[in-house]
C-alpha cells in the first residue's frame, strides 16, 4: 500500500525580521503651524455640534413632558409585567392604577386583550359596575367588541348575581352578527346559576343550547355533575354522566371523576363511589392527590378505617406526596375515632415533612382531646401555638370553648375570652351560646344569665358576622377535600 503523502505548506515558515518602519517625513515650520490650526478648528466644530445635540435633546424632553403631563414616560416592558402580576394576584385596585399609568404613555395603543383580562379580574373581585365601565372605555378607545369581551362582562355580571343584566347581555350577543355566544359563554352562565341553585335557569340554558346546535363540552358536563352531586340530585347527576359518556366527543377527565366521587362519598354512598372509581380507572383516568383526599375523607366519615388505611398505604407505596389537606383529613378521621395515638403520630409526621399546620389542623386536635377529656393535651396544643406562626380565627376559639365546656373546665373556658382579646379576635354569638350551654349543663345558671345580654349586643353590632363565621366554618371542614 502506498504511504499517504503529507501536504506541503504553501506558505514559507516565518522569518525573524525587523518590522517595516515607515520613513519619517520632515515638515517645515509653516506646514506644522498649518496642521495645528486645522486641528484647533476641528475641535471647535466638534464642540459646537455636541452642544447643539445636547440642546436639541433637552428641548425634545421638555416637549414630551408637556404632552404627557405630570407623569414621566416609562418603559413598556416593566409596566406590562407589573400589570400582569397584579392581574394574576387579583389585586384589582393596583391593576387599575398601573393601567391608568399605561394609558398615559406616548407609546400606548389600546389593546382589547388587556381590557378583557381586567374585566375578568373585576368580575372575580365583585366589581361588576367597574367591569361595565371598563367595557365602555374599551369601546370608546376604538377597540372592537368580540365574543370574548362580551363573555368577560357577562361573567362579571352572573358570578355576582346580576342575572338580569347577564341574560340581557346574552340576548344582545344572540342578536349580533359577529359575537354570538358559544359553549364557553353558556358554560360560564350555567356555572353561575348552579352556584345559587337556579336549576330552572340551567334547564332553560341547556334547551337554548340544544336549539342552536351548541353541544355541551367537558367543562359544561363537569359543572353540572358537580352541582347535582352537591345538591343531592343523584338521578340527574347519573343521567348527565351517562349522557357525557354516550356523547363520545367529550372526554371525561379527572375533574369529572373527582366531582362524581365527592358527590357519592360525601353522602355516604361508598359502594356507588367505588363503582364509579373503577369505571373511571377502566376509562384511563388516573387519580390525583385530590382524588385520594376525597377517598380518605369519604372513608373517614363513613367509619371505614380499614379502607382509609389501605388508601394511605397505596399513596405511600406509589410516592404520592401528602399535602396539608391530606394530613387534615386523616387527623380529623382518627381524632373522630378516638385513636389519639395514630393522630399524634400523623401530626409528628406532618411536622417532619415540614408542612405547616393551620387552624383546621389545630381544631381537629382540640376537638379530639376535648372528646377524650384530655385537658393537659389541649394545653400542649396551646404551647405549640405560642411557638408557631399560625393565624388563629374565630372558628378555632369557638372549638376551644366547646372542648373546655364539654370537659367542665369553666375557668379555662372563660380564659379563652381573654386569649381572644389578646389576639384581637371578637367573640360572636356562637361563642357565647356555647358557653351558656356549658354553664347550664354544669348548673351555673347565674353565669349563663350574665352572658345572654352579650348575644344581643353582638347581633346588634355585627348582624352578619355570625352567619359569615358559620359559613366559613362549614366551608373549611365540609369542603376540605376539594381544596
Amino acid at each position: 500500500m502506498a504511504s499517504l503523502s503529507v501536504p506541503i505548506n504553501p506558505l514559507p515558515p516565518p522569518v525573524n525580521r525587523r518590522p517595516d518602519v515607515k520613513p519619517e517625513i520632515s515638515l517645515t515650520a509653516k506646514e506644522r503651524d498649518e496642521e495645528k490650526r486645522r486641528e484647533k478648528v476641528n475641535r471647535k466644530i466638534a464642540s459646537q455640534k455636541a452642544t447643539s445635540m445636547k440642546l436639541r435633546s433637552e428641548a425634545t424632553k421638555a416637549v414630551i413632558g408637556e404632552k404627557s403631563g405630570p407623569s414621566n414616560s416609562k418603559e413598556p416592558l416593566p409596566l406590562l409585567e407589573n400589570l400582569r402580576a397584579h392581574i394574576a394576584a387579583l389585586r384589582w385596585e393596583s391593576a387599575l392604577n398601573v393601567f391608568d399609568q399605561l394609558r398615559e404613555q406616548l407609546w400606548y395603543r389600546p389593546d382589547s386583550d388587556i381590557y378583557i383580562k381586567l374585566i375578568v379580574v373585576l368580575g372575580k373581585c365583585k366589581q361588576p359596575e367597574k367591569a361595565h365601565s371598563l367595557f365602555q372605555a374599551m369601546i370608546s378607545e376604538g377597540c372592537g367588541v368580540n365574543r370574548e369581551s362580551y363573555t368577560a362582562l357577562l361573567s362579571a355580571y352572573s358570578r355576582n348575581g346580576f342575572f338580569d343584566k347577564a341574560f340581557s347581555l346574552l340576548e344582545e350577543m344572540k342578536n349580533s352578527l359577529d359575537c354570538k355566544p358559544d359553549v364557553h359563554t353558556y358554560s360560564i352562565l350555567i356555572k353561575s346559576c348552579v352556584q345559587v341553585s337556579a336549576f330552572d335557569k340551567v334547564d332553560s340554558l341547556l334547551s337554548v343550547m340544544a336549539s342552536q346546535g351548541i353541544k355541551p363540552n367537558t367543562v359544561t358536563y363537569s359543572t353540572l355533575i358537580d352541582a347535582y352531586g352537591k345538591t343531592r340530585k343523584f338521578a340527574k347527576m347519573e343521567a348527565t354522566l351517562g349522557e357525557m359518556l354516550r356523547e363520545g366527543q367529550c372526554e371525561h377527565d379527572v375533574w369529572t371523576m373527582n366531582s362524581t366521587l365527592r358527590a357519592f362519598g360525601s353522602s355516604g354512598q361508598i359502594e356507588t363511589m367505588e363503582k364509579y372509581y373503577d369505571k373511571f380507572q377502566c376509562a384511563g383516568i388516573q387519580p390525583t392527590i385530590e382524588t385520594f383526599n376525597i377517598l380518605l375523607d369519604s372513608y373517614g366519615k363513613a367509619g371505614s378505617y380499614e379502607k382509609l388505611c389501605a388508601v394511605m398505604e397505596y399513596m405511600q407505596k406509589y410516592y404520592f406526596s401528602w399535602t396539608l389537606v391530606t394530613y387534615n383529613i386523616v387527623l380529623e378521621a382518627f381524632g373522630r375515632a378516638g385513636n389519639l395515638k395514630q393522630m399524634e403520630l400523623l401530626f409528628r409526621s406532618m411536622r417532619s415533612d415540614r408542612i405547616k399546620p393551620n387552624c383546621v389542623t389545630l381544631c381537629s386536635l382540640v376537638r379530639a382531646y376535648g372528646k377524650a377529656r384530655k385537658a393537659e393535651k389541649i394545653l400542649g396544643v396551646l404551647h405549640f401555638i405560642e411557638n408557631a406562626d399560625v393565624m388563629l380565627d374565630i372558628v378555632f376559639f369557638n372549638c376551644l370553648v366547646d372542648a373546655y365546656g364539654k370537659m367542665g373546665c369553666f375557668v379555662e373556658m372563660k380564659g379563652v375570652l381573654e386569649m381572644m382579646e389578646r389576639k384581637g379576635c371578637q367573640p360572636d354569638g356562637i361563642t357565647y351560646r356555647t358557653m351558656i350551654k356549658a354553664y347550664k349543663k354544669g348548673g351555673m345558671n347565674s353565669h349563663a344569665k350574665e352572658l345572654k345580654g352579650k348575644i344581643a349586643s353582638v347581633q346588634k353590632s355585627s348582624p352578619g358576622l355570625e352567619r359569615q363565621n358559620l359559613q366559613h366554618s362549614v366551608s373549611r371542614f365540609d369542603s376540605n377535600p376539594a381544596s
